[in-house]
């Protein structure tokens, strides 16, 4: 991964994602070396492998939605980066993604191989965002 401070205010990022980085991995360690405490970013590019997953509100855990391991599109990628309950970046992200045949499938991302580039641009917030142990879903969530 190649990355570039792009702007100082508000402090933003330029992260170019190359064949073979996993992308979680990447951001989380992005965010630990450069200290970021609350963040937000979108992203497009390609992926040769991609698991996405979705939140059983029942059994409180995240089940998976897709596990491709193929060629896709990414159509869009967001998310944050927050502090977790003690105190160290967390990524949380949603994607969506093309197959060949055109159709779009999506979800929490949990785990993306990138082929041949993804490109990424964060922003860091003046107002750093927290999260914090939710009871009734189970989650970590920000919260003021």
């Amino acid at each position: 991964m190649i990355s570039r401070q792009i702007s100082q205010s508000p402090c933003t990022y330029a992260l170019i994602f190359e064949t073979g980085d996993e992308v979680l991995e990447g951001l989380k360690r992005f965010a630990e070396k450069n200290g970021l405490k609350g963040s937000s970013f979108k992203a497009i590019g390609a992926l040769s492998q991609v698991r996405a997953t979705w939140f059983d509100w029942e059994s409180k855990q995240y089940r998976t939605a897709i596990d491709l391991d193929e060629q896709v599109e990414v159509l869009t990628l967001t998310g944050d980066i927050a502090l977790d309950p003690e105190g160290r970046p967390a990524v949380h992200g949603h994607l969506i993604v093309g197959r060949r045949d055109g159709t779009a499938h999506g979800g929490h991302l949990a785990r993306a191989i990138v082929r041949p580039t993804l490109e990424l641009v964060l922003t860091e917030s003046p107002l750093h965002l927290q999260k914090h142990h939710d009871s009734e879903s189970g989650l970590a969530l920000i919260r003021d």
